[in-house]
């Protein structure tokens, strides 16, 4: 979105209009014809113009500094009744249809747009590369735009994963064919090949829009005083170019001891993000090509590889260390998140089990319980899974009936682990996706760490989607916030001792003296354990709710006090997937935010 917006007023009119959007926009406000004037004068100064006034005089105002599409600013004009928000200039690469947009959500009316691929719902080819921090390579971008927004048949080979390619898997126009290869891109049967991807290729295709994502880390090391670091820059992306990928780095990474050296200097010059870890770090990594000289140096037996391999959160190596008398590096892609097979993998990513397109686990956060409440991402690979295991007592099945035709869906609530991971296995070794579906969000109780253990040890690949916990959802039904300011500012989220004992210095009387709020998980058939150990600091009038199946059709909320908190467990005969909750913040409707006070400034507001 524009940084920079001036609206010039042309009629008085239009004043209320423009004192509704400074709230919002922070604009430099022009008036009248002297305001118009001052337009030429900024024009290479400001990202956008809007007007406020008759699109005529928007259009005779701009048309001496119109010049070309890609460095123009954008320009938006306005009815002076404040009905139309019209795009009138530099739609897309100005940013005039964001703008639009934003200001006619501002106003509440309809925006008027007339770029074609916005119309027709297809993506602006020539925004993608801003809007996704990608580099681009086109001969040209205009016939590649002229065949798309005409829905010539387009091939998509995606060989990265990151937000851009999420969007546009989501938004895949019917005239688009995802390819797994850039062999399946016959020119007979297609006239325009996509490329998102860090790899180089010379294609012998007619019309190539090719998108180079910010997806790769490069760990470095450096000789002491090395020779000219601008060289060495060139030197390293020369080499990495050579080895068939495009220089395009998320961050550079290295060892913190060389933060002073003029090569860094260097990189950040180029705007590349640097990274550094200590010789601890790199030491516990395991690389393919240790240095025992480099570790009586340093302290660690690799840097470069080492670097870039932690740097990519322990993704793989796709290019092993490199050595210059000067420098040494190495190229490492991240782990991607997993989806349905065939859709979309990592690049580079070496094809598992005997060729195929191998397996991916996702681990995912049902939720409280109502099929509603999981998330976007989360319905998503729910309806790619070729193998659903969800956890039966607590996750309930109607949050699997979206399975595609042919997944297996199978509860958990029966099985011990070893069986669930074999189970697992057997899926994953066939290429399956596999969602293992757990109830709230994965991380908190859901007895996910020996599961990742075992995929680990096995060299499996898995992801992790977040829920909404079910401490949320009863925040939610309870209607309460719960952080009170200057009253209770902490929520302990944590169980009674039942089978599984309690760490020593988390016994719940411990946790209880800071009298915050406190969300007790799977403690229902303990609760009169909870509630003589909670009694020790809390006052035995604190308010309680006891709140059974969260968001499940079938939910029952019981407040009252602590006192009496075993005795609305017992008279409801309240056990498995029930939520204590304790504390003040319980119905509090005292204490005021300073957030919202008319006496408090903020970066967005003064008082």
């Amino acid at each position: 979105m524009s940084h920079r917006i001036a609206i010039i007023v042309v009629s008085e009119e239009g004043r209320h209009i423009a004192t509704q959007l400074s709230k919002q926009l922070s604009p430099l406000l022009l008036e009248g014809v002297k305001g118009r004037l001052e337009v030429g004068r900024l024009w290479h100064d400001y990202d956008a113009f809007v007007f406020i006034g008759a699109m005529g005089i928007c259009v005779r105002t701009i048309a001496p500094y119109v010049e070309d599409k890609h460095t123009d600013p954008a320009v938006v004009c306005i009815d002076s009744l404040g009905q139309h928000v019209i795009s009138v200039l530099s739609g897309h690469v100005g940013g005039a249809n964001d703008l639009t947009r934003q200001v006619a959500d501002i106003l509440g009316v309809q925006p008027v747009i007339t770029t074609q691929s916005d119309n027709a719902g297809l993506w602006a080819l020539d925004m993608l590369a801003d809007r996704f921090g990608w580099k681009v390579e086109a001969e040209d971008l205009n016939p590649c735009i002229f065949t798309f927004v005409h829905r010539q048949p387009t091939a998509l080979l995606l060989e990265a994963r990151d937000e851009g390619t999420d969007y546009l898997l989501q938004t895949l126009p019917p005239h688009v064919t995802l390819i797994n290869d850039i062999s399946e891109a016959h020119p007979q049967k297609f006239k325009l090949l996509i490329i998102v991807s860090p790899h180089i290729y010379n294609a012998a295709f007619p019309l190539i829009l090719h998108f180079i994502p910010r997806v790769l880390t490069i760990g470095f090391g450096l000789a002491h005083q090395a020779e000219p670091a601008e060289d060495i820059y060139n030197e390293i992306c020369q080499t990495v170019m050579a080895q068939g990928l495009y220089p395009s780095f998320r961050q550079w990474c290295t060892i913190d001891v060389k933060a002073t050296e003029p090569f860094i200097k260097v990189l950040e010059e180029h705007g590349e993000h640097v990274r550094f870890f200590s010789a601890e770090e790199l030491s516990a990594i395991e690389v393919p090509n240790p240095s025992a000289t480099v570790e009586k140096h340093v302290g660690t037996p690799s840097v470069c590889e080492a670097a870039a391999i932690l740097g990519s959160n322990h993704g793989q190596l796709i290019i092993p260390k490199v050595k210059d008398k000067n420098w040494t590096a190495a190229v490492s892609l991240p782990p991607c998140p997993l989806q349905k097979e065939g859709e979309l993998q990592c690049a580079a990513s070496p094809p598992p089990f005997g060729g195929g397109r191998g397996g991916g686990i996702e681990i995912v956060g049902a939720g409280p319980g109502d099929p509603d409440l999981i998330s976007v991402r989360g319905r998503k690979m729910l309806e790619q899974a070729d193998l659903i295991l969800y956890a039966g007592s607590l996750v309930p099945k109607a949050l699997t009936e979206c399975h595609k035709p042919g997944a297996v869906v199978r509860s958990s609530a029966s099985m011990n682990l070893e069986e669930q991971c074999a189970l697992m296995k057997e899926h994953y070794d066939q290429g399956h996706f596999i969602v293992r579906l757990h109830t709230g969000d994965p991380c908190i109780f859901g007895a996910i760490q020996e599961q990742m253990a075992f995929f680990d040890r096995e060299g499996m690949r898995y992801h992790i989607t977040p829920g909404i916990s079910s401490f949320l959802a009863a925040a939610a039904e309870l209607r309460s916030q719960f952080t009170i300011p200057e009253r209770t500012q902490t929520i302990i989220l944590t169980r009674g001792e039942g089978r599984t004992p309690m760490p020593e210095k988390e016994q719940l009387h411990l946790l209880a003296r800071s009298r915050s709020t406190m969300c007790i998980f799977l403690s229902a058939a303990i609760v009169d354990d909870v509630q003589r150990e909670l009694l020790q600091e809390y006052p035995e009038d604190t308010p309680v709710a006891a709140c059974y199946h969260l968001t499940w059709p079938d939910q029952k909320i019981y407040r009252g006090v602590l006192r009496d908190l075993a005795k609305i467990v017992h008279d409801n005969n309240l056990t498995l997937t029930t939520m204590l909750v304790v504390g003040e913040a319980i119905d509090n409707r005292s204490g005021l935010s300073e957030l919202y006070s008319k006496e408090f400034s903020h970066l967005f507001r003064k008082a």
